[in-house]
């Protein structure tokens, strides 16, 4: 048994789960969710949990068992708690701001780089170095974020550049060997 999928998935007060067939849907205080389960795959709502199983141990069987199930958890978490992920921006002069809803950042270019946001993500920039990014959808809130971080990926020799929270960035020594 995966021992991803075998877990229940429980239901905190505030969110509705309707299964309807294939169709999951999950509602909360942030927002609703939806998602087309596998047909082979079934997912069924036992004592106020979520319980995915399988119909046998072959290889893609087992596959899609632990991600239904880790996909239907980030939707309850999602809509529930929301994901957040945070940016940090080094560099002299590099900096974020809001405009309106999108994003601009000044890194380095000869323009100011302005992203608009995936729809049901927002930017939070909590000082002109540090933003955060917030959903209910766990993986719109990833892509965001790496799409923010491609504008100017940390680079090795001086570390300047966006980067995740407590990422860690491997340094080179430079020519002089420093």
């Amino acid at each position: 048994m995966s021992r991803v999928g075998r877990l229940p998935i429980p239901v905190p007060s505030g969110v509705d789960v309707t299964l309807t067939g294939q169709h999951a849907r999950v509602q909360g205080p942030r927002g609703v969710l939806e998602h087309d389960v596998h047909p082979s795959i079934s997912v069924a709502m036992e004592e106020g949990r979520v319980v995915v199983t399988r119909p046998s141990n072959a290889p893609s069987h087992r596959a899609l068992h632990g991600l239904t199930r880790a996909l239907i958890a980030n939707m309850v978490t999602g809509v529930s708690d929301g994901f957040r992920k945070s940016l940090e921006i080094q560099g002299t002069g590099y900096r974020a701001e809001l405009r309106g809803q999108n994003l601009l950042l000044n890194v380095g270019y000869s323009h100011p780089v302005e992203l608009e946001p995936i729809p049901g993500v927002t930017f939070e920039v909590e000082t002109p170095t540090r933003l955060h990014i917030v959903g209910i959808d766990k993986q719109a809130v990833g892509q965001q974020a790496a799409l923010v971080r491609e504008q100017r990926p940390p680079e090795p020799y001086r570390g300047k550049g966006i980067r995740y929270q407590n990422e860690v960035v491997r340094r080179k020594a430079g020519k002089t060997g420093r």
